[in-house]
């Protein structure tokens, strides 16, 4: 992959497929390995040699890049895979959307989550 001639995100999706090349095509989604965000960017950082006056800016940007891309999706403790690699919420024929647990515990944490950030940023 030309590293320096392509976005980002692609670099990432790049990334996140080749961590985990030897389980490419397998049928259950619970054999793919999420990367925690921090190194998957640091990562990206490395290979594409962006030059970086403020780290946290930098990965700052490249986290909202990828939260805002739908290549990506969030797994549970800041990590996060490929939505390819996970099955698509199928819907049930009364029109409900049926969820899996593991989907169900992560919405219920990014709501509690919101809710702590908005609480804190109501104090500050």
């Amino acid at each position: 992959m030309d590293y320096l001639n392509s976005t980002d995100l692609d670099v990432a999706a790049y990334i996140l497929a080749e961590h985990n090349a030897d389980v490419a095509n397998v049928a259950d989604p619970g054999a793919y390995e999420p990367m925690y965000y921090k190194d998957l960017i640091m990562e990206v950082i490395k290979r594409k040699n962006k030059p970086v006056q403020s780290m946290p800016e930098a990965i700052s940007e490249i986290y909202t890049q990828i939260n805002m891309d739908s290549r990506f999706t969030y797994r549970n403790d800041g990590k996060w895979g490929l939505t390819e690699w996970y099955p698509v919420e199928k819907k049930s024929s009364r029109g409900s959307r049926t969820i899996s647990r593991e989907a169900a515990a992560s919405e219920k944490k990014k709501a509690s989550d919101t809710h702590k950030f908005e609480s804190i940023q109501e104090n500050n």
